[in-house]
């Protein structure tokens, strides 16, 4: 594997922004204009290559859209361009990121029903089937795939195919997943999947990214919400001029194609993968040493980010904690459930073993500095 040289910088164990190569930061010490060919051809490269890194192409049918802004940006532009004027959306929850989703289709008034799950668990299969038998008027149903409140991961495999069975629009936010996670979209029945820059592929905050399947795409003109978010009017844009509408992220762009060309040196996504779960089963071997537990069962673990059980020992204050990682050097996430103290530690970014195994010595030194006692 090619050797990339790390960042000096606080170690981030989130699930992003997360820590980036210093060669990923060098790729923006570049200023690039938005109307420059060169530029322009530089966007048109990383769409195709992020269709060849999603096993899709425009021949299969497939488009790939770039959206300013954050993650949430992309998610909001899906749903606030595709869903039909009289359309229903139906949102699989088991975490703050489904709920977001929910929240989107109230804030834009479009019609929406929520198939909640507790947050250890995912979707009951049989009432999502009983909910599409039962109600027509649901034209799209929306699941995160990685729900980072807790790092589960939600079995869109199982659940794609009773979506298509039932003749409905399919909207993947795989925005912790992709990139690290594979992810056969013809074969689930993906419609729409949205990541970003920051994620698995390890580049610098700035855009999303959308696969769209073009003739639903393209049928979904007129349905858009919103002036800056309408997903089919930057597909256009792309087509025709090569440009985004707007201001573009021009720095971040140059980054992604730095972090393509690492994601590619590492061995593409099965080895960015592997070397993730290596991350996670050291912090899980390392983390249970220490004496703290988990809050999700392995089955339904992802390796992107892992949820913690505060210690039960009055004694363990996590804005205490939080400064005591941070003065040396690492930067951990708060937790997200609202019934259960938490903390969440992500496995993704330019991390590997000897910087989970860094960070492992950080916390038990943390611990003993704090007085706390983890034993039940």
């Amino acid at each position: 594997m090619t050797s990339i040289p790390s960042s000096r910088d606080k170690l981030l164990f989130t699930p992003g922004p997360l820590t980036t190569s210093l060669s990923v930061k060098q790729a923006m010490l570049h200023d690039a204009g938005s109307w420059d060919v060169e530029f322009n051809s530089t966007v048109a490269n990383v769409r195709q290559k992020l269709l060849e890194l999603g096993g899709v192409s425009r021949e299969s049918g497939f488009e790939v859209i770039l959206m300013q802004g954050s993650g949430t940006f992309g998610v909001e532009s899906v749903i606030s361009s595709v869903l039909p004027p009289n359309g229903k959306l139906l949102v699989l929850a088991n975490g703050a990121y489904g709920e977001r989703i929910a929240q989107m289709a109230m804030q834009l008034r479009i019609k929406h029903l929520v198939l909640r799950s507790a947050e250890d668990q995912t979707a009951d299969l049989a009432e999502l089937n009983r909910t599409l038998e039962n109600d027509f008027e649901i034209t799209n149903v929306a699941v995160v795939h990685c729900e980072t409140t807790t790092g589960i991961l939600n079995p869109i495999e199982r659940i794609g195919p009773i979506i298509k069975a039932a003749g409905r629009v399919l909207i993947v936010d795989a925005m912790s997943s992709f990139g690290s996670v594979a992810i056969d979209m013809d074969a689930i029945g993906i419609d729409y999947l949205i990541s970003s820059a920051n994620k698995c592929v390890e580049g610098v905050p700035g855009f999303s990214f959308i696969f769209a399947r073009r003739s639903l795409l393209l049928a979904t003109e007129g349905f858009a919400r919103t002036l800056s978010l309408d997903l089919l009017g930057q597909w256009k844009a792309f087509e025709k001029t090569a440009q985004f509408r707007y201001t573009p992220p021009t720095h971040a762009v140059l980054a992604f194609v730095q972090a393509l060309k690492e994601l590619d040196a590492e061995g593409g996504i099965a080895a960015r993968g592997a070397r993730y779960k290596r991350n996670h089963q050291v912090l899980i071997e390392g983390m249970e040493r220490i004496g703290f537990k988990r809050f999700l069962p392995d089955a339904i673990q992802s390796c992107i980010i892992t949820c913690f059980h505060f210690p039960k020992d009055p004694k363990f204050n996590f804005a205490e904690f939080y400064r005591l990682l941070s003065a040396k050097g690492m930067i951990i996430y708060p937790g997200k459930l609202t019934q259960v103290p938490t903390f969440r530690i992500g496995n993704i970014g330019r991390l590997f073993e000897n910087d989970i195994r860094q960070l492992l010595s950080a916390i038990e030194l943390s611990i003993s500095e704090m007085n706390v006692t983890l034993a039940d």
